[in-house]
């Protein structure tokens, strides 16, 4: 599975920057909380706000990009001691874990995996 590394730099700048989070945020509350339109806030919000940036991508780089993210966060890996007594981290994804995990491509053998 290709990466399109522009998701990438997209979400580093959203974590680090605060006025592109309130610019999203605002843009987002437009569509209050159903997740059956996470791929319309998706769509309508994060992509045109990203394109903007010169950072454009589609629905599905960032699926992809979710879906990698989340597989090597829940890796058994061995924790350090601080890590062990830190609160638990809880991610946040814009797809993935909001009625987007299910899909039912991942089981096909020897095919494109991927939302139809």
């Amino acid at each position: 599975m290709n990466l399109n590394l522009n998701v990438i730099k997209f979400l580093q700048q959203y974590d680090n920057d605060p006025e592109l989070r309130a610019r999203v945020d605002q843009a987002e509350m437009m569509y209050p909380g159903s997740l059956e339109i996470r791929e319309s806030v998706v769509e309508d919000v994060l992509i045109p706000i990203a394109e903007e940036m010169g950072l454009g991508f589609t629905l599905m780089d960032l699926y992809n990009y979710e879906c990698r993210l989340k597989c090597e966060r829940s890796r058994d890996v061995e924790l350090t001691e601080e890590e062990l007594n830190a609160d638990d981290i809880e991610y946040h994804y814009w797809l993935v874990d909001k009625g987007w995990a299910n899909d039912e491509s991942c089981f096909r053998q020897n095919e494109e995996k991927g939302i139809d």
